[in-house]
């Protein structure tokens, strides 16, 4: 997921609409609706295909410049020419759920990684089975960490991946070494001993999207993960309300409400403000998903900041474990119900080759997600290695159960409540986080 900006990273969705969305779906797919809007049956159109792309780039005009070359090369290769619309995050699941239901939409469409299993239950997407997969050069091309955000276990993933991403500290280094600080925080603790000494005058030690519920529940998990927590259990039931996913948010928002390291007003950030905070220096640090593209767009030079992993706690608790980040990043699918499922599927293959996956990840600041094309001298920057490093090495994928898109969703606005509360300086408490928590899982049960 984005870039996501990214996914991710980066997204606002209307809960209500989301959870009506959702009971559409399941009745959809309860009374067998999707055979019956035409899916496999339609009239098939070889010459043309329509893509919904994701917004990975400093602006959707951005993004038409940057792929419109690549369409054109495809309709070179193939006569199949391919209209695309660049969608915003802001707008694209609950778009991609009204295809599910509907049976209309695209041919082809970007996904956040973390939605691949809420999206393979709806059954509109083209399984990518083992025939599939060596349709577009087999499993084994694939980044073994990309390839694990792709939707349920044991089940064939319904998308592959196209642009691979992790978190990253990114920090500013003149900043740094004004206040006498010579090297990154490694940890939570040292983290908040560093924003305090940065944080003075109309500058603060870190920058957060505190009303982004998608970028908020990406670090619920993150957080999670270190204090030994789970948002789900093996059968795909909430846990929301645990004590360590209670520790978990409680440390992030502390950040802000005890730490006192981030400004109130991040609070209200929703659509990358964090982003341009850090890039025209109101901010020394950020943690974000290979940023380093959007910094350079608002005129940032790359030598003016430094990259390393996210921080882990100094003292895990029991069970705690080394993730510093979530799996991120965007998949590529096709629709069933698509009119040229062949050529939807020679799309997939040109997007997911090596030369593809060069030029466009190079563009984004992403990471490819085939073997080969990450090995390409374009990514070897410190900015890519500490990506690769971290995605290859301790990220882990959200859950990949249906109803992860709702947590991201409910979750994230608990948070999204927290932070507005912590910028009133109202007490954010252990015992307020639960109940919001178990409110939150009861919406999800209900």
């Amino acid at each position: 997921m984005s870039v996501l900006s990214t996914i991710g990273r980066r997204l606002r969705h209307p809960t209500r609409r989301r959870r009506r969305i959702a009971v559409l779906v399941v009745a959809s797919l309860a009374a067998g609706s999707l055979a019956a809007c035409g899916y496999m049956a339609a009239k098939p159109d070889p010459k043309s295909l329509t893509y919904w792309a994701s917004n990975q780039g400093s602006s959707l005009e951005f993004d038409k410049r940057t792929l419109q070359p690549e369409l054109d090369k495809f309709e070179q290769q193939t006569g199949i020419k391919v209209n695309v619309e660049v969608v915003p995050w802001s707008d694209l699941l609950n778009r991609l759920l009204a295809a599910a239901t509907s049976g209309k939409g695209p041919d082809v469409v970007n996904i956040g990684n973390t939605w691949s299993a809420s999206l393979q239950a709806t059954n509109a997407l083209v399984a990518f089975d083992e025939a599939a997969l060596e349709r577009i050069g087999g499993r084994d091309r694939f980044v073994p960490a990309a390839l694990a955000a792709t939707g349920a276990p044991g089940k064939p993933p319904t998308a592959v991946p196209l642009y691979s991403l992790s978190y990253a500290l990114y920090y500013n280094k003149q900043m740094f070494a004004d206040a006498g600080i010579t090297k990154p925080p490694t940890t939570w603790e040292e983290l908040v001993a560093v924003g305090k000494r940065l944080t003075k005058d109309k500058q603060w030690g870190l920058a957060i999207e505190g009303a982004n519920p998608t970028e908020n529940a990406h670090h619920a998990f993150t957080f999670g993960q270190q204090y030994g927590g789970e948002w789900f259990d093996h059968s795909g039931k909430p846990t929301f309300d645990t004590d360590e996913n209670v520790k978990a948010i409680k440390r992030y928002i502390d950040l802000m409400a005890v730490d006192k390291i981030v400004n109130p007003s991040n609070a209200e950030y929703a659509k990358n403000e964090s982003q341009s905070d850090f890039a025209n220096r109101k901010a020394a640090m950020l943690l974000w998903q290979a940023a380093g593209s959007a910094f350079q767009a608002q005129g940032m030079n790359p030598k003016e900041y430094g990259v390393a992993p996210v921080p882990f706690l100094e003292q895990p608790p029991t069970g705690g474990r080394k993730v510093n980040s979530m799996v991120a990043g965007i998949n590529i699918a096709v629709f069933r119900r698509s009119k040229n499922l062949d050529g939807a599927m020679r799309f997939v293959k040109f997007m997911t080759s090596d030369e593809e996956q060069v030029t466009l990840n190079r563009t984004y600041g992403s990471l490819p997600s085939v073997k080969a094309a990450a090995a390409d001298p374009a990514f070897q920057a410190p900015e890519q290695k500490v990506l690769a490093e971290v995605l290859n090495q301790t990220a882990a994928p959200l859950p990949q159960v249906p109803a992860e898109s709702q947590f991201e969703t409910l979750v994230g606005t608990v948070m999204k409540d927290l932070f507005a509360l912590a910028a009133n300086n109202k007490p954010v408490t252990e015992a307020n986080i639960r109940s919001r928590l178990r409110a939150a899982e009861q919406r999800m049960k209900g």
